[in-house]
């Protein structure tokens, strides 16, 4: 006669107590076998997952990487609807927080309003930016590839090294090439991270040089930044 015991197995028991004891700490635990992934099987379930994984995010996504989320691709349209749709519902909740499409993609991102509150956390004010800066900012965005010699034309000074070096070091602007005159100077313009400190999606968006000023005030200046430059 076999008198082994059928002994059931450890997976049978999913709420296994676990007894987790520390100094001045003793609590039961229940290990909890974990759950499989949850497939996205209705448009909703697409936008919550589009939804954590923006807010999971540093950095802006765009479509296309938003799309890898998916074992089965919705393609771009669809995402984009969704986007759509998901930035309305944070409209419609008049939320402190607001869903962006930038230029290098989509972004969850507090709103302007609500930017003084947060400079009250920050140990250091931000930097603030001489009207040379702002001024060559200004040019070269709207007349961008552009020399320095073409900007000193149009301000009617000379710009200082230091006003580039500024603008080059926050990752603003850069050189994008050299003009086949003699001399071969360089021709600056804006970065994509510009337009995404800015909230802008292209340069078609670009406001008038008061609303710029107002922007960079308002933009993320925990980095470590050059000093302003005056003329």
């Amino acid at each position: 006669m076999n008198t082994e015991e059928n002994t059931p197995e450890k997976d049978n028991f999913p709420d296994e107590e676990i007894i987790v004891e520390g100094e001045g700490f003793s609590s039961p635990i229940h290990a909890v076998a974990p759950m499989a992934a949850a497939e996205a099987n209705t448009p909703a379930d697409v936008k919550r997952i589009l939804e954590v994984a923006l807010f999971a995010s540093a950095m802006p996504l765009p479509v296309g990487t938003l799309r890898q989320l998916f074992e089965q691709d919705p393609g771009p349209e669809i995402v984009r609807r969704l986007l759509d749709e998901l930035r309305a519902d944070w409209d419609a909740a008049g939320r402190g927080v607001e869903l962006a499409q930038t230029a290098s993609g989509w972004r969850f991102q507090t709103r302007a309003e609500f930017q003084p509150y947060l400079d009250r956390l920050k140990n250091e004010k931000p930097p603030r930016y001489s009207r040379a800066v702002m001024e060559t900012l200004a040019i070269i965005a709207y007349r961008q590839p552009v020399t320095r010699g073409g900007i000193e034309e149009i301000r009617g000074v000379a710009v200082s090294p230091s006003v580039l070096k500024t603008l080059e070091s926050r990752g603003w602007v850069d050189i994008v090439g050299y003009r086949d005159t003699p001399g071969r100077p360089a021709l600056f313009a804006t970065t994509r991270r510009f337009l995404d400190d800015m909230g802008l999606r292209s340069l078609t968006e670009l406001p008038a040089l008061p609303e710029i000023e107002r922007m960079m005030e308002l933009v993320d200046t925990t980095e470590a930044l050059a000093p302003a430059a005056t003329e």
